[in-house]
């Protein structure tokens, strides 16, 4: 069978990677961020098309995939941020309700092409919206088979405490995940990222551009020197409390300022991950927050992964972003297992 797969939504090319490992072929991946291209298409075999979903015209997308394709698959993942848990509440604000539709043109592109596989990942709060009602739907009234999980990262070889929503269809009969692992397989932070070099707060590996932290202050350098891995801030002197931790209302904040443990899986890598102050974002044992590397590490992606051409073009914070956005590459190759277990099995 010639499989190939398209992949809408792409961004640097977490899920195209991870597809690709698992061996599907992917000819194509879409995104209106021109800022991902070089490293979706420095670390992937497809090309990167610079294009916006809503404006594709209603042959486009089919005439990437090849004449002789078999067995043609449509991936992505649309942007999340209207429907995750933090920003869920600002959902009626004009720049949100210009991505909450973008899942529709998912479903447009998938009647117009007609895919034989289908494969969507999301975040959790997506399944209580009307827009993945109508999402599953279209998947019923153009004849596929699907099934839908609440995924927990780890159970599929992300070191991070993350959850996401994944669907894959089916146009050939029932389609079912790849076993997951059990909990004491469970990759943790001392797998993923112990054997990089130390850095200090504000250093950059000379070996490797993307392995450097943030410089920090004073004040949050004495703040982490108190922090113990898997603690809070309470466990600080008095006098390093921020204002508005002295107060009963920032008392469920305590994952903030933390540093991570070394035996288990990390907190959830988002795009603010070098921030120390962002969430719990210190390294386990070094004075500092995550490094840029660090944080791909542990969404998964390769080691020698490559995000940017040139330190000068692109700013540490939209390398940040990209790395937070990225669907990660083990989820990725999990979803390519799965659905080559599905066809093998017709």
């Amino acid at each position: 069978m010639k499989i190939n797969a398209i992949d809408l939504f792409c961004g640097i090319g977490g899920l195209t990677y991870g597809v690709q490992k698992a061996g599907i072929n992917v000819v194509a991946g879409f995104d209106f961020e021109a800022s991902c291209q070089f490293a979706y298409e420095k670390n992937n075999n497809a090309i990167f098309v610079h294009r916006d979903i809503k404006e594709l015209k209603d042959d486009e997308l089919s005439s990437y995939f090849p004449e002789d394709t078999d067995i043609k698959v449509m991936i992505g993942c649309a942007p999340c941020q209207p429907f995750s848990a933090y920003s869920h509440r600002y959902k009626n604000s004009e720049s949100k309700k210009e991505k909450m539709d973008l899942l529709d043109y998912f479903g447009k592109q998938i009647k117009l092409v007609k895919p034989d596989i289908v494969s969507m990942e999301n975040v959790p709060q997506l399944v209580k919206e009307p827009i993945f009602e109508r999402f599953l739907e279209t998947l019923v009234n153009e004849g596929y088979y699907f099934e839908y999980k609440i995924a927990f990262a780890p159970a599929y070889g992300v070191p991070q405490n993350r959850k996401r929503l994944l669907l894959l269809a089916s146009k050939f009969g029932e389609i079912h995940f790849e076993k997951e692992l059990t909990q004491d397989d469970y990759p943790t932070v001392r797998d993923a990222i112990s054997e990089l070099p130390k850095i200090e707060a504000g250093e950059v590996d000379p070996s490797d551009f993307l392995h450097r932290s943030r410089k920090l202050s004073n004040l949050n350098l004495e703040r982490i020197k108190s922090s113990k891995p898997g603690g809070t801030w309470r466990d600080w002197d008095e006098s390093l409390l921020p204002n508005c931790y002295r107060k009963k209302t920032g008392a469920t904040f305590g994952s903030v300022y933390g540093r991570l443990e070394w035996d288990k899986p990390s907190s959830t890598i988002t795009t603010q991950f070098p921030g120390y102050g962002n969430g719990r974002f210190g390294h386990p044992e070094q004075d500092r927050a995550l490094s840029l590397r660090e944080g791909a590490i542990l969404q998964s992606f390769p080691i020698n992964y490559q995000f940017v051409e040139n330190w000068g073009k692109v700013s540490s914070q939209k390398i940040a972003m990209q790395i937070g956005n990225a669907v990660p590459p083990k989820l990725g190759e999990a979803i390519g297992i799965s659905i080559l277990k599905h066809l093998n099995m017709r």
